[in-house]
């Protein structure tokens, strides 16, 4: 496919953020910060997007959206919009994760471990193995990785904590772009960009959830559903 036209958004964080690519080339690019809103925004701020380079919803090729780890309804925002968005149009969403963003913004190596901030000063960790997802992702403590947690020689430990955790993992090698994400809209699209170019199949997007819903479960039993 030459050039297609893709458009990200992300609201998985504290924060309503999209981008507008054709091919290699970034078009537009904006992230507003907010702690709450996104549902009221994102809708909004996509027409905001295509409008400012003359462009409309039918000129999409794909959809792009972040997926998580992260917060859990503004997960559910982005991803119930773009699976909408792509039954509507008939193109696909492609799901990106966080930890896909990260390996964007580096060169691929043998093996790397990702980490991006969790709650409570704890890390979401991934393995990338030749820049692709080689293990689920999990949840850790930085200053005390589990026992199991362990790396080959020259790993590199990239993101959130990469210091921290890679002094406690023997083996680990040296820390490439601890600062994280530069540009999480970039990153989405340029992420998907290289997952459409990769061909396959596009499953429908779906939240990344690496740790359990604070939330308490209700104390009262559920409703009896009639037949």
């Amino acid at each position: 496919m030459d050039a297609p036209l893709i458009l990200g958004f992300d609201t998985s964080a504290a924060h309503c953020a999209a981008a507008l690519r054709s091919g290699d080339r970034l078009l537009l690019s904006r992230s507003e910060e907010m702690g709450r809103g996104q549902a009221e925004r994102l809708m909004p701020l996509l027409e905001e997007m295509l409008n400012a380079e003359a462009m409309g919803w039918t000129d999409l090729d794909a959809l792009a959206v972040g997926v998580g780890p992260g917060n859990f309804t503004g997960i559910r925002i982005s991803v119930s919009a773009a699976r909408g968005l792509a039954l509507a149009l008939g193109i696909p969403a492609i799901g990106i994760s966080s930890f896909e963003m990260l390996a964007a913004e580096v060169a691929p190596a043998p093996v790397q471990l990702f980490c991006l901030p969790a709650p409570r000063g704890e890390a979401y960790t991934q393995f990338f193995r030749d820049g692709r997802p080689a293990e689920a992702p999990r949840q850790i403590d930085p200053a005390a990785p589990p026992p199991d947690l362990t790396v080959p020689d020259s790993c590199h430990v990239i993101g959130a904590n990469a210091e921290q955790i890679a002094s406690r993992l023997p083996g680990a090698g040296h820390i490439a772009n601890p600062t994280g994400i530069t540009s999480l809209p970039d990153a989405l699209t340029r992420a998907a960009l290289n997952r459409l170019q990769a061909g396959g199949e596009a499953p429908a997007p779906t939240p990344l959830y690496v740790r359990s819903a604070d939330a308490a479960p209700p104390r009262d039993a559920p409703p009896v559903i009639l037949p």
